[in-house]
C-alpha cells in the first residue's frame, strides 16, 4: 500500500491538496502526516496573521511558513509526509520553496503555472532531498514538463498530481469545461489518466523509476481512489473533505458555511489570476456578479497575473475574509462535492474512512 516517493515512504496513498490563503497550515497538514497521508501547507500569503504583515508582508510571508513547516514536521512525527504547495503564479514562488527547503519540507508541490525551473530551485538545497511534483490537467502538460526537466536538469518529477475539473479553487480548465463537469456531462478523470500515463511511460522507461500520479478533482471517496488506483493511479488527493476537521486551520466560520452548502450554493467564478475557480456563491460573488463590487483600494502584489488597476476584487483580501469566516466578503473556495460534507470530524476519522471506503471497495 506504501507509495515510494524519492526513496521516502508514504504509508498511505492519500494527499491532502493545498488550499490558501491559511486553510491548510501546519495544524492541518501536520494531522495527515502523523495519520501517515502527505500534509500540504499552503504557501500563499502564510504570513497574513503576523504583526507586521500590513507592512512588510513579504518577509512575514517567509518567516510564518518557516515556522509552520517546521511545526508540521514535529506533528508528524516521523509518520507521514509533509508538502508544501506554491503557485507559480505567486511572486514569492521561488522564494517560498527556497524558505520550504531550508525548512526540511519532504515534498514541493506546484500549480497555477508551468513550473519551469522548479528542479534548478530545489537543486540550490544541497543539503535537501525533497521530491518535487507539478501539478497537471493532463497528458500535454505532464509530456511537457518531463521533456523541458529531462532536457535541461537531467531529472523528472517524483510524483504528478492530475487535477481534473471538478476541483476547487483555481483550475486548470476553461469555464465551459469546468459547468460541463459540474452538471454531470464531461467527467474525463479516467481519460486524463489514461493520457498522463501514456505520456509519462517513455520518461520512467528512460529512467527506469516510476512516477506515481495521484488523481485530484471530484474524487469523491475511498471507493472511487481504489477505482483510479486500478487504472494506474498510485493514490488520490482530498482536499475539500478535510476544511471540516476540527485541525483544519480554516476559522469555524468557514467550516459552518461548508456544512451548510448545498451543490446549488458552488458556482464558478473568474479569479483575478486569470483562470475560473469554484467557490460558494457568497455575497462578494454576487456583486461581482452584479458590478456593485467596489475596486480594491491596495496591493500587497502577491500574484504576478493581476492587475491592481483592473481587477475587480482583490483575491488576497477575499481569501483572508473567508478563512476568517466573513461570508459577506470571502471568497469561499470549495470542490464540487462540497455539498456532500455535513458533519465535522477529525483527520483521523476522515483518513479512517478513506481507508475503509478503498478497502470495501477491493
Amino acid at each position: 500500500m506504501a507509495v515510494k516517493i524519492r526513496g521516502k515512504a508514504l504509508p498511505l496513498p492519500i494527499l491532502q491538496g493545498g488550499m490558501g490563503v491559511g486553510i491548510s497550515l501546519d495544524r492541518l497538514a501536520g494531522a495527515v502526516a502523523a495519520c501517515g497521508g502527505m500534509g500540504t501547507i499552503s504557501t500563499a500569503l502564510s504570513g497574513f496573521m503576523e504583526p507586521d504583515f500590513d507592512r512588510h508582508p513579504q518577509e512575514a510571508n517567509l518567516r510564518a511558513l518557516d515556522r509552520q513547516v517546521r511545526r508540521a514536521k514535529e506533528l508528524a512525527k516521523g509518520a507521514g509526509l509533509v508538502a508544501v504547495n506554491a503557485m507559480v503564479a505567486t511572486t514569492q514562488y521561488a522564494d517560498s520553496i527556497r524558505t520550504a527547503l531550508r525548512a526540511g519540507v519532504d515534498a514541493v508541490v506546484c500549480g497555477a503555472g508551468l513550473p519551469k525551473d522548479l528542479p534548478a530551485i530545489a537543486a540550490e538545497a544541497s543539503d535537501s532531498d525533497a521530491a518535487i511534483a507539478p501539478i497537471v490537467s493532463g497528458g500535454r502538460a505532464a509530456g511537457l514538463i518531463c521533456k523541458l526537466w529531462d532536457r535541461h536538469y537531467g531529472r523528472l518529477p517524483d510524483f504528478v498530481v492530475l487535477e481534473g475539473p471538478q476541483a476547487g479553487g483555481h483550475l486548470g480548465f476553461s469555464k465551459e469545461e469546468t459547468l460541463e463537469a459540474q452538471a454531470g456531462r464531461f467527467n474525463p478523470l479516467s481519460n486524463l489518466l489514461h493520457e498522463v500515463l501514456e505520456a509519462l511511460a517513455p520518461f520512467k522507461e528512460k529512467y527506469g523509476r516510476d512516477i506515481p500520479v495521484f488523481v485530484a478533482g471530484g474524487v469523491k471517496d475511498g471507493a472511487e481512489m481504489a477505482r483510479y488506483m486500478d487504472e494506474g493511479a498510485a493514490g488520490a488527493q482530498f482536499a475539500t473533505r478535510f476544511i471540516a476537521t476540527e485541525e483544519c486551520d480554516a476559522s469555524d466560520g468557514y467550516k459552518q458555511r461548508l456544512l451548510d452548502a448545498k451543490s446549488e450554493d458552488i458556482t464558478i467564478v473568474q479569479s483575478p489570476v486569470g483562470m475560473p475557480g469554484r467557490a460558494l456563491r457568497s455575497p462578494l460573488i454576487q456583486r461581482v456578479e452584479a458590478g456593485t463590487q467596489p475596486k480594491p483600494d491596495r496591493c500587497v502584489n502577491c500574484l504576478v497575473p493581476c492587475d491592481f488597476k483592473s481587477t475587480p476584487y482583490c483575491i488576497s483580501k477575499a481569501l483572508i475574509a473567508a478563512r476568517n469566516g466573513d461570508w459577506e466578503n470571502g471568497l469561499f473556495f470549495c470542490g464540487a462535492n462540497a455539498g456532500e460534507v455535513t458533519r465535522l470530524s477529525t483527520v483521523r476519522e476522515q483518513m479512517d474512512q478513506i481507508m475503509k471506503e478503498w478497502r470495501n471497495a477491493q
